[in-house]
C-alpha cells in the first residue's frame, strides 16, 4: 500500500480505525526512542575524541553527572537534523546518502582489520549467562532492526514502483544483519573480555586496537556520527509521516497534519518529534538505555498489529492488489505473529530481561497520553480529513 503511514494505512485497512490507533501510536514511540537516543548518543561518542569537554555541571541522574556543555551538543545536532528534515525531503535524502556511504567506507575498515589483525580466541566465551545473556540482547534487536521501517513511512513520496519498495525492504533487513554480524565479529576479535569490560565505547577502542593507533579509533567515531545522524534523519522522517497520517485519518490533532505551505512537509510533527529529542540529552547517558528498551515493547506491538492485519487481508481480501506479495501462504504471518508474542513476554516483570523502572515510565507515560487522543477520537474531536489525503498534496 504505497501510502503515507505504513503500519497505519495497513492495520487500518484490516482492522479499522481503532486498531490502526495502537498500531501507529505504538510504532511512533518506536521512533521517538530512536531519535531521543541519538540525541543523547551524539554527546556520547564525541566524548571520546574529546575527553574533558563538559564543562557546567547540572545534576545528576542514575549516578551520572550530567553538564551542560554535553547537553548543548545533542541540542545542537537536535535542530540541525530538526531543520533539514523541516525544508523538505530531497535535501535530507541527500545528506542521508552521503553519511550512509561515510559508514559504510569505515565498517569495512573495521572488518578488514579484524579479518588481518583480529585475534580467534577472543570469541571465548561464545555465551555469557545462558538465557539471561541471550535476552539480555534479544530486548534491544527491535530497535536495532526498526530502520527498514521507515520504506514504507515514505512510499508515497518514492518515485518507484509498489513492487520494487517491497524489494527494498528484505534487502535492507538482509544488510542490516550482515552489517551487524561483521561489526559484531570484528569488535569481538579484537578485544578480549577483559577489554570488553572497561572500554566506554568498544567499536573505536577495537578500531584502535587492530590498527594500532588511537587515529583510527577517532576515524570510526567520525563513522560513528554518520550513523547516528542517519538514524536520526530516517526517524524524524518516519515519525513525521506518522504523525501526519494519523492526524488525516481523525485520530491526532489537525494540528499534526498541517504540510507546510512551501516545503510540503509535515512541519509540524516534525517539531513536536524533535522538540522530544531536544529535551533527551537533559536526562544524560543512563538514557541511551532507557530508550533502547522502552521503545522495544512498543515496536512488537506494532509489528504484531501488521502480522494480525496481514492474516485478515489475506483471508478477507484475497483479490486486493499486491505489488509485491510475501509468499504464496500466510505462513510469513503466523511466524511474525508467534515471535511478536515471544518478544513481548521477554519484557515483562519476572523475566530475565524485563524492563526496568525508568523504562516503564517512558513506555507507560506514552500510552497514557495515547490513551487521551484516543478518547478525543472516539468522540469525534478530531475530524478525518480527506481533502488534504489526496497523492497530489504528498510531501
Amino acid at each position: 500500500m504505497p501510502k503515507v503511514g505504513g503500519e497505519h494505512e495497513y492495520v487500518h485497512r484490516a482492522m479499522g480505525g481503532k486498531a490502526a490507533f495502537l498500531a501507529s501510536w505504538a510504532i511512533t514511540l518506536g521512533y521517538v526512542s530512536v531519535v531521543a537516543f541519538e540525541a543523547v548518543a551524539l554527546p556520547t561518542v564525541i566524548e571520546y575524541i574529546f575527553p574533558n569537554y563538559q564543562v557546567g555541571y547540572m545534576w545528576t541522574i542514575a549516578g551520572w553527572d550530567v553538564y551542560a556543555s554535553w547537553v548543548l551538543v545533542g541540542v545542537a545536532g537536535s535542530i540541525f537534523v530538526i531543520a533539514i528534515n523541516y525544508f523538505g525531503l530531497k535535501p535530507a535524502a541527500k545528506i542521508q546518502v552521503i553519511l550512509t556511504l561515510s559508514i559504510i567506507l569505515i565498517g569495512l575498515m573495521l572488518v578488514f582489520g579484524s579479518a588481518v589483525g583480529g585475534e580467534a580466541a577472543n570469541f571465548e566465551p561464545l555465551f555469557v549467562n545462558g538465557a539471561t545473556g541471550i535476552m539480555a540482547v534479544l530486548i534491544m534487536v527491535p530497535f536495532l532492526f526498526i530502520g527498514f521501517d521507515v520504506i514504507p513511512q515514505t512510499a508515497e513520496e518514492a518515485n518507484i514502483p509498489a513492487r520494487d519498495i517491497g524489494k527494498l525492504l528484505i534487502f535492507s533487513v538482509f544488510c542490516a544483519i550482515v552489517f551487524y554480524i561483521l561489526i559484531a565479529i570484528g569488535v569481538v576479535s579484537a578485544l578480549d573480555a577483559n577489554a570488553l569490560e572497561v572500554t566506554q565505547l568498544a567499536t573505536a577502542d577495537a578500531m584502535s586496537a587492530l590498527f594500532g593507533s588511537t587515529f583510527f579509533g577517532h576515524l570510526l567515531v567520525v563513522g560513528g556520527v554518520a550513523g547516528i545522524m542517519t538514524s536520526w534523519n530516517a526517524f524524524i522522517i518516519g515519525g513525521s509521516r506518522v504523525m501526519f497520517a494519523m492526524a488525516q485519518s481523525g485520530m491526532l490533532p489537525k494540528w499534526f497534519g498541517r504540510l507546510h505551505p512551501k516545503y510540503r512537509t509535515p512541519s509540524n510533527a516534525i517539531l513536536f518529534i524533535g522538540g522530544l529529542a531536544v529535551l533527551s540529552p537533559l536526562l544524560g547517558r543512563p538514557a541511551l538505555v532507557w530508550f533502547v528498551d522502552s521503545g522495544g515493547p512498543a515496536i512488537v506491538i506494532a509489528y504484531l498489529m501488521v502480522a494480525i492485519a496481514f492474516l485478515l487481508l489475506r483471508k478477507n481480501e484475497p483479490a486486493m492488489e499486491r505489488p509485491y506479495q510475501s509468499g504464496r501462504s500466510s505462513i510469513v504471518g503466523w511466524i511474525a505473529l508467534v515471535l511478536s508474542i515471544g518478544f513481548l513476554i521477554i519484557y515483562l516483570p519476572g523475566m530475565p530481561a524485563a524492563l526496568t523502572g525508568p523504562e516503564w515510565v517512558i513506555f507507560v507515560g506514552w500510552f497514557l497520553i495515547g490513551l487521551y487522543f484516543f478518547v478525543q477520537m472516539s468522540k469525534g474531536k478530531y475530524k478525518e480529513n480527506e481533502n488534504e489525503k489526496t497523492s497530489d498534496q504528498a510531501m
